[in-house]
């Protein structure tokens, strides 16, 4: 699927709850969804700067895409990379270079997040775009 087309799914699958306290339920299972994060990964590198709670983000290269896998001590937050990756992971660095994330706002997202959580995904979205550049100038 391409990353569009991952977050029309995303879209599609918050626009079946109006109430945001069903939202961040949802948020919530996708973060518990997740697989655990293997300790070896759990290092000050992997540490997102910008987020009040602590994110852990590793990506790999394989066979020409990145693949994330997150962890965090935060529920909500863990949520939420869970959404990024769903929509992120598994494509090429310029695909994801390149991805408009108007899922985001469109799901109502960073209206119904603190300003410190909001600063966070900020942070998360532009660490994992890091490593997409990162991996693009490997290629080159």
């Amino acid at each position: 699927m391409t990353i569009n087309e991952m977050q029309d799914e995303v879209i599609a699958e918050f626009s079946d709850f109006d109430d945001w306290m069903d939202r961040y339920q949802l948020l919530i299972d996708l973060g518990n969804e997740q697989p655990p994060l293997d300790e070896k990964y759990k290092t000050d590198q992997n540490l997102i700067e910008g987020c009040q709670s602590r994110v852990w983000l590793q990506a790999d290269e394989q066979d020409g895409k990145i693949i994330f896998q997150a962890e965090s001590d935060a529920l909500i937050v863990k949520g939420i990379i869970a959404l990024l990756i769903k929509v992120l992971s598994g494509h090429t660095p310029d695909e994801i270079l390149e991805a408009d994330l108007y899922f985001i706002p469109q799901i109502g997202l960073q209206e119904h997040l603190s300003p410190t959580r909001s600063n966070g995904l900020l942070a998360m979205v532009k660490q994992m775009r890091m490593y997409a550049l990162a991996f693009k100038a490997k290629e080159g």
